[in-house]
Formats: structure tokens, C-alpha cells, sequence
């Protein structure tokens, strides 16, 4: 009797043991909310840092920033938990109604949007000031996801691509007209990085990738800030105390940190020399205070993002789980990219913040909404596609191996010889010619 209650109580602790593994998250959905807490909590503390000087100057409370930092951060935690929960079917319903809205509000924040630096980007509603341009850019990549999961075959040619690309441009036209050249250029690689892990060829997208060169060159060459920051970029010294005042500033923090930095708010560039030091430059800040390891640290987070975000795509559990994943992770990714070459001089100011790291409310809620998305993916979500669209294989996301299990094909036989192979079966099984003799004289004895 204690022999079967000791192996009665083992086969009760293994099933609990499985139930409980059943219940643990993947490990990519670990790395992905270790690294978001982990950009949040470094934002925050650079935010505090940056702004804490000027904001004690003009509104007379250092943490000024800070606090709307935390509150919205805050807001946006808690609509990438409730959105990690939701059913992905759901999410993928209102993909349509998400993008309409998403558009309407861009063409409200043209006609009557609240105007910043000459820019026309935000809707106003009271002290809460919404980009319309970061909803866009999440709704657009929702539209391309599940567009790309029912219909793999538009990335087949580059007529095929029209339905998705005419949506892309017209929503990056509208961003554009803002002005906001920086978040268009997000979105457009965004859309990019999408079109490749749906399969689409390179030379395609080579042809794309010309066009729009030449388009941003006209919109660079119609406002004369644009001119002047992609000349400043090619000369830095042309004009460094007016259009090249901001990076030549950046470039000297950066110097000035060295290995390790000066230390946690002891920068000086920040407090008198060095514009939107909390915003689009946080990152010269960083390396100022924090130095060279300040910003291996950031850019090992980003790439610990990477790593899972992508993991996350290739384990999905349909097209449009891995489409979705792969390509909200590279959107996260471009758009730091952007910002730290930026910084770093390697491309022209832009005006787009950190993603998680920079002060900026709607980008901060909308980014960690994009979080949510993975992690609902992560941890298993799935929508339904088309009926046989979820066969093709993602080369890209897949990394070369093959979506599901393929049966073996069954080898090729003659008819001939079937035959004769079927034929000796039936002399086997009966006993044949002299089967048939040896039971004759069995019966004859």
C-alpha cells in the first residue's frame, strides 16, 4: 500500500508539474517585457536628468517631466497589458476601423492641429496633446499585416504590391505634409521590413526604394530647414552656430563623455548649449553622462528587444502572427536607428525620438501598445487567415525552415511491377505452386 500511494503521489506531482509548465510563459515573452521595463526605467532616469535644469528654469519644478513621463508611461502599461490579453482575432477585426481613424485624424491635425516649431503635428485636447502620426503608424502596420497573411500573393510582383504600397503612401503623404519628414521615413522602412518578411523580392523593393529617394529629395529641396539640415550634415562647420548648432552640440557632449561620463546629471551641454535635450537628443545626454558604456548598455537593450521580437515572429503561430511581430519589432528598431545615427552624425536630424527613452507622450503609449501586440504573440495569440494562405512559408521569419511538417511523397511503382509485386503477395498468402502441391499430398497421406 505505500508503494502505490508513493507512485499515486508522483503521478499527481507530475501532472502538477506539467499544468504549471503549461502555464509559464515563453522565454522571448520574458526578454521582451525585461527589456521594455528595462528601456523604461533608463528613460525615465535620462528624462529626469535632461530635463530637470530647464524645467526648474521655466516652470519651476524639475520634475515636471519626469512626472508627466511616469503618468503616461503609466497609461501605456496598462494598454499593453489589457491589449496582451485581448484575443488577436479581435485585434485583427478593428484593423480596418483602427487605420480610418487613424487617417481622419491626420487629416484633422492638418486643418486644425496644434502648431510646435513650425510643425503642425498634434490634435490638443485640453492639457493632452495627441501625434496622430504615431496612431497612423501602428495602424498602417496592422493593415499590412493582415493584408499580407490573407493575400501572400501581392508580393509576388510590383503590381501585385499596388493595393498595399497606394495605402502606405497615401498615409506617409499625409505625415509629410505635417511637416514630419522623420516619421515618414519610419514608417516607409517600416512598410519595407514588412514587405520582406512577407516575401517580397529585393529588386522590387530596390525599385521602390529609387522612387522614393527621389521623392524625398523634392521635399527636401520645397522647406528650407530640410535643405539646410542635409547640408549641415554634409558640411558640419558650414554653419555651426545656426542650422549645425544642435549636432555640433551633440557631437560635443558625446566627446566630452568619454568611457565612463562625467556622471548622472552632471552634464553641462544639457543645461545651456544643448536643444531638446530631452527629447530627440536624450541619447547625446547618455553619452555625456553615462559615456561610451551608457551607450553600449542602450544599444545592447534595443538589440536583447530585437532578438526577442524576432524569436517571437519565427515561433508565431500563423502568417499573420509572424507578419505582425516582424514587423512591429523593426519598426521599434528603425526608428531607434534613426534617432541614434542622428545623434551620432552618421545621418541628418530627423526630429524622431527614442523609442521608450525620449520624452514624448503619445510615442511613449503608442510604442508600448506595440509591445502589447508582441507579447500577445508571444504567448500564443493567433488569428484566423484565409482559407490556405497560412501554407506559404516566410523565408525571411522562418530563417530557412519549413513552416509545418511535410509528409514524405510515396515512391513511384510501375504497373508491371505492382502487379508482379501484388501477385507474389496473393502466392505468399495462399501458399503458391507449391504451396498448393505440398498441401495436395499432405491431404494424399
Amino acid at each position: 500500500m505505500s508503494g502505490l500511494g508513493a507512485a499515486l503521489g508522483d503521478r499527481l506531482s507530475l501532472r502538477g508539474g506539467s499544468k504549471r509548465r503549461r502555464g509559464e510563459r515563453p522565454v522571448e515573452y520574458t526578454l521582451l517585457l525585461t527589456a521594455t521595463m528595462c528601456l523604461l526605467t533608463f528613460g525615465a532616469v535620462m528624462v529626469f536628468s535632461a530635463s530637470s535644469s530647464a524645467s526648474l528654469l521655466n516652470d519651476g519644478d524639475s520634475l515636471f517631466y519626469l512626472k508627466k513621463t511616469l503618468m503616461f508611461g503609466a497609461v501605456g502599461l496598462i494598454g499593453m497589458k489589457i491589449i496582451s490579453m485581448q484575443r488577436l482575432a479581435n485585434v485583427r477585426r478593428l484593423t480596418g476601423a483602427f487605420l480610418i481613424a487613424a487617417v481622419g485624424l491626420l487629416l484633422v491635425t492638418k486643418v486644425m492641429g496644434t502648431s510646435a516649431n513650425g510643425a503642425q503635428r498634434w490634435l490638443a485636447f485640453g492639457p493632452i496633446q495627441i501625434q496622430s502620426s504615431e496612431i497612423a503608424k501602428i495602424g498602417l502596420m496592422l493593415y499590412g499585416a493582415s493584408l499580407l497573411a490573407d493575400r501572400p500573393q501581392l508580393t509576388r510582383d510590383l503590381h501585385s504590391m499596388r493595393p498595399i504600397l497606394l495605402v502606405a503612401g497615401a498615409v506617409c503623404a499625409l505625415i509629410v505634409l505635417e511637416p514630419d519628414l522623420g516619421t515618414a521615413m519610419v514608417t516607409a522602412f517600416s512598410m519595407a521590413a514588412l514587405l520582406i518578411a512577407g516575401g517580397a523580392k529585393l529588386r522590387h523593393l530596390a525599385i521602390i526604394a529609387g522612387l522614393l529617394l527621389l521623392l524625398v529629395l523634392v521635399a527636401v529641396l520645397m522647406e528650407p530647414y530640410r535643405m539646410a539640415r542635409l547640408t549641415t550634415f554634409i558640411n558640419p562647420g558650414a554653419d555651426a552656430a545656426g542650422a549645425g548648432f544642435q549636432s555640433q552640440q551633440a557631437s560635443i557632449a558625446l566627446g566630452s563623455g568619454g568611457f565612463f561620463g562625467v556622471g548622472i546629471g552632471e552634464s553641462v551641454q544639457k543645461a545651456f548649449y544643448l536643444p531638446e535635450a530631452h527629447t530627440d537628443m536624450i541619447a547625446a545626454v547618455i553619452g555625456e553622462e553615462l559615456g561610451l558604456i551608457g551607450i553600449s548598455l542602450l544599444v545592447g537593450l534595443y538589440m536583447l528587444f530585437g532578438y526577442a521580437g524576432f524569436r517571437t515572429a519565427q515561433k508565431a503561430k500563423d502568417r499573420y502572427g509572424r507578419l505582425l511581430a516582424a514587423g512591429l519589432t523593426a519598426m521599434i528598431l528603425v526608428q531607434a536607428s534613426i534617432n541614434l545615427f542622428a545623434v551620432l552624425g552618421l545621418a541628418p536630424l530627423t526630429g524622431v525620438t527614442l523609442p521608450f527613452v525620449s520624452y514624448g507622450n503619445s510615442s511613449l503609449i503608442m510604442t508600448l501598445a506595440a509591445v502589447g501586440l508582441l507579447l500577445n504573440v508571444a504567448a500564443g495569440g493567433s488569428a484566423r487567415v484565409a482559407a490556405g494562405s497560412d501554407r506559404r512559408r516566410l523565408r525571411v521569419v522562418d530563417g530557412g525552415r519549413r513552416a509545418g511538417p511535410r509528409a514524405k511523397p510515396a515512391p513511384r511503382r510501375s504497373a508491371a511491377r505492382g502487379g508482379a509485386r501484388a501477385g507474389g503477395d496473393r502466392s505468399r498468402r495462399y501458399g503458391g505452386a507449391r504451396g498448393a502441391g505440398a498441401g495436395r499430398r499432405r491431404r494424399a497421406r
